[in-house]
Protein backbone atom coordinates (compact mmCIF):
# COMPACT_ATOMS: atom_id res chain seq x y z
CA UNK A 1 0.00 0.00 0.00
CA UNK A 2 0.97 3.85 -0.64
CA UNK A 3 0.82 5.42 2.46
CA UNK A 4 0.94 9.15 4.02
CA UNK A 5 1.97 8.95 7.54
CA UNK A 6 0.61 12.02 9.70
CA UNK A 7 1.83 13.21 13.16
CA UNK A 8 4.20 15.14 15.39
CA UNK A 9 5.95 13.68 18.84
CA UNK A 10 7.94 10.68 19.95
CA UNK A 11 4.73 8.49 20.12
CA UNK A 12 3.98 9.10 16.63
CA UNK A 13 7.75 8.58 15.26
CA UNK A 14 7.62 5.14 17.05
CA UNK A 15 4.83 4.24 14.65
CA UNK A 16 6.19 5.49 11.60
CA UNK A 17 9.96 3.57 12.20
CA UNK A 18 7.39 0.60 12.74
CA UNK A 19 5.40 1.36 9.04
CA UNK A 20 8.95 2.02 7.51
CA UNK A 21 9.79 -1.96 8.57
CA UNK A 22 6.54 -2.78 6.88
CA UNK A 23 6.22 -3.69 3.16
CA UNK A 24 4.20 -0.60 2.59
CA UNK A 25 5.87 2.50 1.21
CA UNK A 26 5.67 5.77 2.62
CA UNK A 27 5.03 8.15 0.22
CA UNK A 28 4.46 11.76 2.16
CA UNK A 29 4.85 12.24 5.57
CA UNK A 30 2.59 15.19 7.32
CA UNK A 31 3.70 17.13 10.93
CA UNK A 32 3.39 20.31 12.35
CA UNK A 33 5.00 23.33 11.37
CA UNK A 34 8.34 23.60 13.62
CA UNK A 35 8.33 25.01 17.16
CA UNK A 36 10.44 27.79 19.32
CA UNK A 37 11.70 25.88 22.09
CA UNK A 38 13.82 26.03 25.58
CA UNK A 39 15.27 29.38 26.83
CA UNK A 40 16.90 30.43 23.29
CA UNK A 41 13.36 29.71 21.55
CA UNK A 42 14.87 28.33 18.51
CA UNK A 43 12.81 26.04 15.93
CA UNK A 44 12.36 22.89 16.93
CA UNK A 45 11.81 20.04 14.03
CA UNK A 46 8.88 17.37 15.60
CA UNK A 47 9.98 14.23 16.01
CA UNK A 48 8.37 12.90 13.01
CA UNK A 49 10.11 15.25 10.53
CA UNK A 50 13.35 14.27 11.92
CA UNK A 51 13.33 10.52 11.70
CA UNK A 52 11.33 11.33 7.62
CA UNK A 53 14.14 12.89 7.03
CA UNK A 54 17.15 10.78 8.29
CA UNK A 55 15.12 8.54 5.60
CA UNK A 56 14.95 10.15 3.04
CA UNK A 57 10.68 10.54 2.92
CA UNK A 58 9.40 13.77 1.13
CA UNK A 59 7.92 16.03 4.48
CA UNK A 60 4.77 18.26 4.01
CA UNK A 61 4.23 21.07 6.78
CA UNK A 62 1.33 22.76 6.60
CA UNK A 63 -0.89 25.11 8.72
CA UNK A 64 -3.94 23.91 7.71
CA UNK A 65 -6.08 22.00 4.83
CA UNK A 66 -8.40 24.72 3.83
CA UNK A 67 -5.63 25.82 1.24
CA UNK A 68 -7.37 24.23 -2.02
CA UNK A 69 -2.71 23.62 -2.92
CA UNK A 70 -2.31 21.80 0.20
CA UNK A 71 -5.02 19.09 -1.04
CA UNK A 72 -4.25 18.85 -4.14
CA UNK A 73 -0.26 17.96 -2.87
CA UNK A 74 -1.95 14.92 -0.81
CA UNK A 75 -3.76 14.27 -3.87
CA UNK A 76 -0.93 13.95 -6.14
CA UNK A 77 0.83 11.23 -3.88
CA UNK A 78 -2.12 8.91 -4.55
CA UNK A 79 -2.21 7.31 -1.41
CA UNK A 80 -4.08 4.30 -1.35
CA UNK A 81 -4.11 4.56 3.12
CA UNK A 82 -4.09 7.92 4.91
CA UNK A 83 -1.90 6.90 8.79
CA UNK A 84 -2.33 9.67 11.39
CA UNK A 85 -0.65 9.66 14.96
CA UNK A 86 -1.09 12.40 17.22
CA UNK A 87 -0.93 14.23 14.55
CA UNK A 88 -2.54 17.39 16.14
CA UNK A 89 -5.19 18.66 13.31
CA UNK A 90 -8.59 17.28 12.53
CA UNK A 91 -8.52 16.21 8.89
CA UNK A 92 -11.22 17.46 6.90
CA UNK A 93 -13.90 15.09 5.15
CA UNK A 94 -12.22 16.14 2.06
CA UNK A 95 -8.85 14.85 3.00
CA UNK A 96 -10.69 11.81 4.14
CA UNK A 97 -12.00 10.98 1.07
CA UNK A 98 -8.92 11.31 -1.15
CA UNK A 99 -7.32 7.32 0.01
CA UNK A 100 -9.50 4.89 -1.71
CA UNK A 101 -8.95 2.53 1.66
CA UNK A 102 -9.68 5.27 4.33
CA UNK A 103 -7.28 7.02 7.28
CA UNK A 104 -6.92 5.53 10.73
CA UNK A 105 -5.53 6.76 13.80
CA UNK A 106 -3.64 4.92 16.49
CA UNK A 107 -4.80 6.21 19.57
CA UNK A 108 -3.84 6.26 23.14
CA UNK A 109 -6.42 5.01 25.11
CA UNK A 110 -9.19 2.26 24.82
CA UNK A 111 -11.83 4.79 23.48
CA UNK A 112 -14.40 6.08 23.50
CA UNK A 113 -12.98 6.92 26.62
CA UNK A 114 -10.39 9.83 26.72
CA UNK A 115 -11.07 11.45 23.26
CA UNK A 116 -9.10 14.05 22.33
CA UNK A 117 -4.99 15.60 22.44
CA UNK A 118 -3.93 14.11 25.93
CA UNK A 119 -5.50 10.58 26.43
CA UNK A 120 -2.32 9.47 28.48
CA UNK A 121 -1.67 12.31 30.45
CA UNK A 122 -5.39 12.25 31.43
CA UNK A 123 -5.67 8.76 32.76
CA UNK A 124 -3.04 8.99 35.29
CA UNK A 125 -4.88 12.40 36.11
CA UNK A 126 -7.48 10.44 36.24
CA UNK A 127 -6.30 7.96 38.81
CA UNK A 128 -7.34 5.07 36.39
CA UNK A 129 -5.71 1.46 36.60
CA UNK A 130 -6.22 0.23 32.89
CA UNK A 131 -5.50 1.88 29.89
CA UNK A 132 -4.23 0.80 26.07
CA UNK A 133 -4.21 1.86 22.95
CA UNK A 134 -7.15 1.90 19.98
CA UNK A 135 -6.62 1.26 16.42
CA UNK A 136 -9.73 3.25 14.47
CA UNK A 137 -11.00 4.62 11.49
CA UNK A 138 -11.08 8.44 10.86
CA UNK A 139 -14.16 10.43 10.36
CA UNK A 140 -14.61 14.51 10.35
CA UNK A 141 -15.13 14.06 14.19
CA UNK A 142 -12.65 13.98 16.93
CA UNK A 143 -11.99 10.55 17.48
CA UNK A 144 -15.39 9.22 16.56
CA UNK A 145 -14.31 6.64 14.01
CA UNK A 146 -15.24 3.09 14.02
CA UNK A 147 -12.73 0.86 15.98
CA UNK A 148 -10.62 -1.96 14.54
CA UNK A 149 -8.68 -3.11 17.53
CA UNK A 150 -7.64 -2.28 20.93
CA UNK A 151 -4.77 -3.18 23.03
CA UNK A 152 -5.02 -2.66 27.00
CA UNK A 153 -2.60 -2.18 29.73
CA UNK A 154 -2.37 -2.12 32.99
CA UNK A 155 -1.14 1.16 34.77
CA UNK A 156 1.80 1.01 37.19
CA UNK A 157 1.10 2.53 40.46
CA UNK A 158 4.32 4.98 40.55
CA UNK A 159 3.97 5.30 36.68
CA UNK A 160 4.27 8.95 35.54
CA UNK A 161 2.53 10.06 31.98
CA UNK A 162 5.69 10.44 30.57
CA UNK A 163 6.65 6.67 31.39
CA UNK A 164 3.18 5.22 30.25
CA UNK A 165 3.29 7.40 27.17
CA UNK A 166 7.06 5.90 26.13
CA UNK A 167 5.44 2.19 27.22
CA UNK A 168 2.04 2.99 24.93
CA UNK A 169 4.15 3.88 21.83
CA UNK A 170 5.57 0.53 21.83
CA UNK A 171 2.45 -1.16 21.94
CA UNK A 172 1.03 1.55 19.60
CA UNK A 173 3.74 0.86 16.94
CA UNK A 174 2.71 -2.91 17.07
CA UNK A 175 -0.91 -2.25 16.79
CA UNK A 176 -0.35 -0.06 13.65
CA UNK A 177 1.63 -2.91 12.21
CA UNK A 178 -0.72 -5.66 12.62
CA UNK A 179 -3.81 -2.98 11.44
CA UNK A 180 -1.85 -2.89 8.40
CA UNK A 181 -1.79 -5.99 7.36
CA UNK A 182 -5.82 -6.69 8.25
CA UNK A 183 -6.46 -3.91 5.97
CA UNK A 184 -4.48 -5.16 3.23
CA UNK A 185 -5.79 -8.84 3.87
CA UNK A 186 -9.26 -6.37 3.13
CA UNK A 187 -9.79 -8.10 6.89
CA UNK A 188 -9.80 -4.91 9.33
CA UNK A 189 -13.15 -5.29 10.78
CA UNK A 190 -15.08 -1.82 12.06
CA UNK A 191 -16.92 -1.50 15.50
CA UNK A 192 -18.82 2.05 16.18
CA UNK A 193 -18.13 3.34 18.83
CA UNK A 194 -20.96 3.79 21.88
CA UNK A 195 -21.24 7.61 21.76
CA UNK A 196 -23.06 7.39 25.75
CA UNK A 197 -19.83 6.24 26.75
CA UNK A 198 -17.82 8.73 25.64
CA UNK A 199 -15.04 10.99 27.94
CA UNK A 200 -12.98 13.29 26.75
CA UNK A 201 -9.37 14.51 27.27
CA UNK A 202 -8.51 18.55 26.60
CA UNK A 203 -5.46 19.67 26.28
CA UNK A 204 -2.97 20.25 29.45
CA UNK A 205 -2.60 23.84 30.62
CA UNK A 206 -0.30 25.31 33.64
CA UNK A 207 -4.06 26.16 35.23
CA UNK A 208 -3.43 22.44 36.44
CA UNK A 209 -0.62 22.61 38.36
CA UNK A 210 -1.22 23.94 41.72
CA UNK A 211 -1.57 21.39 44.54
CA UNK A 212 -5.07 21.19 46.35
CA UNK A 213 -3.40 19.96 49.22
CA UNK A 214 -6.94 19.89 50.76
CA UNK A 215 -7.44 16.99 48.29
CA UNK A 216 -6.97 13.04 48.84
CA UNK A 217 -3.43 12.19 48.52
CA UNK A 218 -4.57 9.33 45.66
CA UNK A 219 -5.58 12.15 43.85
CA UNK A 220 -2.94 14.28 44.95
CA UNK A 221 -0.42 12.07 43.79
CA UNK A 222 -1.94 11.00 40.67
CA UNK A 223 -1.67 14.95 39.68
CA UNK A 224 2.34 14.57 40.32
CA UNK A 225 2.33 11.98 37.94
CA UNK A 226 -0.09 12.90 35.25
CA UNK A 227 1.66 16.34 34.75
CA UNK A 228 5.27 14.60 34.48
CA UNK A 229 6.87 15.67 32.75
CA UNK A 230 5.00 18.78 31.34
CA UNK A 231 3.87 20.87 33.09
CA UNK A 232 4.58 19.34 36.44
CA UNK A 233 2.87 19.86 39.70
CA UNK A 234 3.50 23.08 41.28
CA UNK A 235 3.62 24.25 45.23
CA UNK A 236 4.85 26.68 47.82
CA UNK A 237 6.37 25.09 50.59
CA UNK A 238 8.01 28.02 53.08
CA UNK A 239 7.05 30.73 51.36
CA UNK A 240 9.24 28.85 47.78
CA UNK A 241 7.13 27.76 44.98
CA UNK A 242 8.44 24.38 43.70
CA UNK A 243 8.05 21.76 40.44
CA UNK A 244 7.12 18.70 42.13
CA UNK A 245 8.62 15.60 40.38
CA UNK A 246 7.52 12.57 42.44
CA UNK A 247 5.98 11.77 45.46
CA UNK A 248 4.35 9.18 47.96
CA UNK A 249 1.95 8.16 50.44
CA UNK A 250 2.32 8.34 53.61
CA UNK A 251 -0.77 7.35 55.12
CA UNK A 252 0.93 7.49 58.75
CA UNK A 253 1.70 10.95 59.23
CA UNK A 254 -1.67 13.54 60.30
CA UNK A 255 -1.71 16.95 59.87
CA UNK A 256 -3.23 20.32 58.69
CA UNK A 257 -3.68 19.69 54.62
CA UNK A 258 -0.51 22.06 53.17
CA UNK A 259 1.21 21.67 56.40
CA UNK A 260 4.54 20.87 56.71
CA UNK A 261 4.56 18.04 58.80
CA UNK A 262 7.94 16.25 58.65
CA UNK A 263 11.75 16.11 57.01
CA UNK A 264 12.77 12.75 56.45
CA UNK A 265 15.83 10.61 54.73
CA UNK A 266 13.52 10.18 51.68
CA UNK A 267 11.55 13.28 51.78
CA UNK A 268 9.21 16.25 52.64
CA UNK A 269 5.45 15.51 54.49
CA UNK A 270 3.01 17.53 53.66
CA UNK A 271 -0.70 17.04 55.25
CA UNK A 272 -3.75 16.81 52.70
CA UNK A 273 -6.66 15.66 53.02
CA UNK A 274 -6.83 12.55 54.45
CA UNK A 275 -3.01 12.16 55.67
CA UNK A 276 -0.10 13.67 54.18
CA UNK A 277 1.98 13.51 51.02
CA UNK A 278 6.22 12.69 50.59
CA UNK A 279 7.69 14.59 48.74
CA UNK A 280 10.73 13.09 47.27
CA UNK A 281 11.94 14.90 44.07
CA UNK A 282 11.00 18.58 43.55
CA UNK A 283 12.85 22.03 41.96
CA UNK A 284 12.70 24.97 43.07
CA UNK A 285 12.30 28.33 40.64
CA UNK A 286 15.85 28.88 38.96
CA UNK A 287 17.25 25.72 40.64
CA UNK A 288 17.48 22.26 39.44
CA UNK A 289 15.48 18.68 40.02
CA UNK A 290 17.08 16.88 42.88
CA UNK A 291 15.85 14.77 45.94
CA UNK A 292 13.80 16.72 48.14
CA UNK A 293 15.72 15.36 51.08
CA UNK A 294 19.00 16.86 49.45
CA UNK A 295 17.19 20.46 48.84
CA UNK A 296 16.17 20.80 52.06
CA UNK A 297 19.44 20.34 54.40
CA UNK A 298 20.79 23.38 52.29
CA UNK A 299 17.01 25.02 52.72
CA UNK A 300 15.76 24.73 56.50
CA UNK A 301 12.05 24.94 56.31
CA UNK A 302 9.60 25.00 59.29
CA UNK A 303 7.80 22.08 60.38
CA UNK A 304 4.58 22.16 62.08
CA UNK A 305 4.41 18.18 63.50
Amino acid sequence: MRIVFMGTPAFAAACLAVVLETEHTVVGVYTKVDTPKNRGMKLQASEVKTLALERGLPVFQPASFRDDAVVDDLRALAPDLIVAVAYGKILPQRVLDIPPLGAINIHGSILPALRGAAPVQWAVLKGLSETGVTAMYLNAGMDEGDIIDIRRTPIGAEETAGELMERLAGIGAELLKDTLSAIAAGKAVRTPQDPARATYAPMLDKSLCPIDWTRPAGQILAQIRGLNPWPIATAELGGTMFKIYEARPMPEARGEAGAVLALTKKGLAVGCGDGAVLITRLQAQGGKVMPAADYFRGHPITVKP
